[in-house]
């Protein structure tokens, strides 16, 4: 795949995800237009409804009406004229003249001959609507005599019902005549209506489409011109976060957005201003530091000079310095040793602060640095290495002898003995060992640190314990560690080993880049390498 492929590629797996981004369901785009469209969906299927509801029924009560009409009429006029007896003919025949109304239904006529049979007269022939056809509770309202009262006039009325037969609806009626004698029923097919009907509702359900198709879109629309604004904030909020401070946001109109910009704007403004302050303060307070560990060197140049002369006159058997003050000489020069490791360290922080340290890099072996490290400060009786030889990598060998004097250090102040130190070797991502790490552990056989002391050992001036604020060690020696680490790029972990004692690992690339290379920095020190938990 050539590489204009694979940019392309990404472009649109880039595309994709930003679309899904913006359509998934914590969007608040999403969410906008899926309520714009449950409201609209329920304004049209509501309105659809009703209408079609109201429709159907003036349909329905309009045809029925005037079929109701025309057979009351076709009732008094035609069957009105037959005698009180008549024949099977003249039902038939008075049938289907009542059939050939304006409204065209189906007629049955029943009535008892002059013989007293019950006789039928269908307009749809010998076949055709029967009384079978008619639903029995109809029959029974129609045949049943009601009482003549001043509100009912009447013993018979016209009663009708709606059925569906073979999926088609009918309008059933019937009713029988006041003076008694013939009892007629019609039938009338409303499947125009029903068509109509049915047209009408795919008309209304068009509609209710139409209407929200356009609620998404106008909702799309809305969502567009209220979210702007909001994710312009949003970047604006990241741009800050990114810690470009002079972010603002361009305000337009007198809304809530734009009272929100401004807030934004004035928020962002406050915050340059005081990170402003703060630099400024912190870039002081380091020039101050690195000006006092400078100017404290000359005299503390001449101090140790004289605490060494008197650590001489000490060790030397009949010296001149009386017994008496022998402890107060003692601390003195523990003191002054104490006072030149806290000034060479300030300065050390001092550079890290002001990011002027530098690398200078060689090609060592890692066994060998290790050795003569512990070597130089007399700690081959105490120490265990586990290190080949034919481990190099590409480091500073200075920083990386500060690092391993203030972890050994520690472990044999803190810890237990003995101290292990090993050395392993890891790969790289592609498997390639020249491009991989060395991992240095330190472990001891102490107590281990206590768990609430573990996310601040490399804090600076922190003390594992209150009880000895006036220990030996100036609380730098670990961070300046750390640092020295990160300067590499590697990185040094504090944890506890489930056997017993603490375990520093050290980890740094085997290569680290010549871009990283400059004029060597001060001298660390070796006397400031130990440093406290």
């Amino acid at each position: 795949m050539t590489q204009e492929h694979q940019g392309g590629g990404r472009g649109w797996s880039a595309a994709r995800k930003g679309v899904w981004s913006r359509l998934r369901f914590t969007s608040l785009r999403l969410r906008l237009v899926v309520v714009f469209g449950l409201v609209a969906l329920t304004a049209a299927v509501s309105a659809s409804g009703i209408a079609y509801w109201l429709n159907r029924e003036s349909v329905l009560t309009r045809t029925q009406d005037a079929v109701l009409r025309a057979f009351e009429q076709e009732m008094q006029n035609r069957a009105g004229a037959l005698p009180e007896h008549p024949t099977q003919d003249e039902l038939q025949r008075t049938a289907g003249q009542m059939a050939n109304s304006s409204q065209r239904f189906t007629v049955l006529l029943v009535a008892e001959n002059p013989a007293g049979q019950t006789v039928y007269g269908s307009s749809g022939g010998l076949n055709g609507f029967s009384l079978g056809d008619v639903p029995e509770s109809l029959r029974e309202a129609v045949t049943e005599r009601q009482k003549v009262t001043s509100n009912n006039k009447y013993p018979h009325h016209l009663y009708w019902q709606r059925i569906i037969e073979d999926d088609t609806p009918y309008l059933v009626a019937g009713t029988e005549l006041i003076g008694g004698g013939t009892t007629g029923y019609m039938l009338k097919s409303l499947e125009p209506e029903a068509k109509d009907l049915s047209s009408l509702a795919w008309s209304l359900g068009i509609a209710t489409g139409l209407a929200l198709i356009g609620s998404a879109l106008l909702a799309h629309a809305a969502a567009t011109t209220v979210l702007k604004p909001v994710q312009r904030l949003g970047t604006a909020a990241r741009r800050l976060g990114e810690g470009k401070l002079d972010t603002r946001l361009r305000v337009s109109g007198t809304d809530e957005l734009a009272d929100l910009s401004r807030t934004f704007n004035k928020a962002a403004e406050a915050l340059e201003k005081r990170v402003a302050d703060m630099a400024a303060r912190d870039e002081a307070s380091r020039r101050f530091v690195a000006d006092m560990s400078h100017e404290l060197r000359t005299p503390l140049t001449a101090i140790t000079a004289v605490t060494e002369v008197l650590e001489e006159e000490l060790e030397f058997e009949g010296g001149g310095i009386d017994p008496m003050i022998q402890p107060a000489v003692r601390l003195v020069v523990s003191e002054t040793r104490r006072l030149n490791d806290l000034v060479e360290n300030l300065m050390e922080v001092t550079r890290f602060d002001a990011g002027t340290a530098r690398l200078v890099l060689d090609d060592v072996d890692v066994a060998d640095q290790i050795t003569a490290c512990i070597d130089a400060r007399a700690w081959l009786d105490a120490v265990e290495l586990d290190a080949a030889r034919g481990i190099h990598a590409r480091i500073d060998p200075r920083r990386l002898d500060v690092i391993l004097a203030n972890l050994i250090g520690n472990a044999l102040k803190h810890g237990g003995s003995p101290v292990r130190v090993s050395v392993r070797e890891e790969p790289g991502d592609d498997g390639d060992a020249s491009g991989g790490s060395v991992v240095i552990q330190v472990r001891d056989h102490g107590p281990g640190i206590p768990e609430e002391v573990l996310p601040h050992v490399f804090d600076r001036f922190y003390k594992a314990s209150a009880s000895r604020p006036r220990s030996e060690g100036s609380g730098l020696g670990l961070s300046i560690a750390l640092e020295n680490a990160h300067i590499h790029g590697g990185e040094i972990t504090a944890a506890n080993s489930p056997e017993g004692g603490a375990v520093f690992t050290l980890r740094l690339p085997r290569d680290v880049s010549a871009a990283e290379s400059g004029e060597k920095s001060g001298d660390a020190g070796d006397e400031g390498a130990e440093g406290d938990a």
